[in-house]
């Protein structure tokens, strides 16, 4: 049995302590916070409640395959709830794509609507764009995302993707004319930060996930993801450390063999960092040439929806293109007679919020109750880092990160910055790549 402690109580870290308990380790987990889910923790005010991060997952089986791994089913303590669209996309020629998930056909007619005929073929380019990515998430999947890997002995396939100079800017405009297309397969990064032109191209390979997998979401807001898996922590007898943030890693001979707190040292045979790992030195000049993505500006508000005068009937997610680029997301739960909304803003956002939603004439202000405005800023410190991962410069980003291994010996590394994907099911699957290095006591 070896003494485990993780560093982080997001869900990378959530999920690392869960499997490693599970395998019968002695586990402590470390969060800096005063709870536990990091981004999946709810912000709350006035008795409203928001989601402070995703507001949805794709590929579920990576919760389902957690849960099952480390007690229960996801079934009998959670409910996870497809979701009909993924998102609506407007456009600024007030053309619009309402983009379903899991269904190939239905794509293939959302687009062919968006065009406004099929002789256009956009429905069939669209449909050969997403089928592309197919070979490309077989081979990651086996050999990259699903099974520990090793940056000096990667196979060649998986090689050869990581290497390819191809960014997703130039995939965009080769294969699509329409530029709405475009904005529709760059948008999960740049609502993320990145600029495609910075994005390899293999990345793209999200709209697969989406097509294929579909989006999923738990109804009542995605902290209950969160409490669940502090509830299993609990089973597996993880003990957890909140308010306790780590200064350093204390090394013995290139060895880890303590975490370094404010309140004391806690010994360790093994160290899991599931926070941005240049948080601490003994870690940080192995990624000195990463950054991290930055969240978007959010504006989280509570609206009043009267029956003689009700909110505008929105998609659980919209995005609202051009300069600022806008989404509203319907997330979270509200006292009776009220929605939650949050507004999320990426570009140049020069005005209020709720204003420049306005003029996209989705006008809520004088509906609201209660608000709660972000800047990038506060939810880097609200969260001690970005739940975004590790920004995309160009091709070599992919390999300055840390995981599952690292160079110092007995650390790993899971969570957002471990991943070259953002997002629940990347961070999950990288908590199970660091599990099965570590293996069972």
């Amino acid at each position: 049995m070896a003494r485990v402690v993780v560093v982080g109580g997001g869900f990378g870290g959530l999920a690392s302590a869960a499997r490693l308990a599970k395998l019968g380790h002695e586990v402590t987990l470390l969060e800096a916070g005063d709870h536990l889910g990091g981004a999946l923790a709810p912000i709350t005010q006035d008795g409203f409640a928001w989601d402070g991060g995703p507001t949805a997952t794709l590929l579920p089986a990576v919760i389902r395959d957690l849960f099952r791994k480390t007690g229960r089913p996801v079934e009998r303590e959670l409910e996870l709830e497809p979701l009909e669209l993924v998102r609506e996309h407007r456009f600024e020629d007030d053309s619009v794509l309402r983009l379903p998930g899991g269904s190939r056909a239905a794509q293939i007619a959302a687009f062919d609507e968006l065009a406004g005929s099929p002789r256009d073929r956009l429905g069939e380019q669209w449909a050969a764009y997403v089928d592309s990515f197919a070979d490309d998430w077989e081979v990651l999947r086996r050999h990259y995302f699903e099974v520990p890997w090793r940056p000096d002995a990667l196979p060649r396939d998986v090689a050869a993707r990581l290497e390819s100079r191809e960014v997703l800017h130039k995939r965009l405009r080769k294969t699509f004319k329409d530029e709405r297309a475009r904005l529709v397969a760059a948008h999960p990064f740049v609502v993320d930060g990145h600029d495609p032109r910075n994005v390899p191209a293999w990345a793209g390979l999200h709209a697969y996930l989406e097509q294929r997998f579909g989006a999923w979401t738990v109804p009542g807001g995605m902290a209950g993801l969160a409490d669940t898996l502090g509830q299993r922590l609990a089973t597996r007898k993880v003990e957890v450390r909140t308010g306790t943030p780590a200064t350093d890693l204390v090394l013995r001979e290139g060895r880890v063999v303590a975490v370094s707190t404010a309140s004391g040292d806690f010994d360790a045979d093994v160290v899991v960092c599931a926070i941005d790992p240049r948080r601490l030195p003994a870690l940080a000049s192995y990624v000195e040439r990463t950054m991290p993505a930055l969240p978007s500006t959010v504006c989280h508000v509570g609206l009043r929806d009267d029956p003689a005068d009700p909110l505008p009937a929105l998609a659980d997610e919209v995005v609202l293109h051009g300069d600022p680029m806008i989404v509203v997301r319907r997330n979270g739960t509200a006292p009776d007679g009220h929605q939650s909304w949050s507004v999320l803003g990426r570009g140049r956002l020069a005005e209020d919020m709720l204003r420049a939603l306005a003029r996209h004439r989705i006008d809520v202000r004088s509906k609201v109750v209660t608000r709660v405005d972000l800047t990038p800023r506060d939810l880097v410190e609200q969260w001690g880092g970005s739940p975004l991962g590790v920004l995309w410069q160009g091709r070599a980003t992919v390999r300055r990160r840390l995981g599952p291994r690292t160079p110092v010996s007995g650390v790993y590394a899971a969570g957002a910055h471990a991943t070259p994907g953002s997002g629940l099911p990347f961070v999950g699957l990288s908590a199970a790549l660091v599990a099965q290095e570590i293996g069972p006591a």
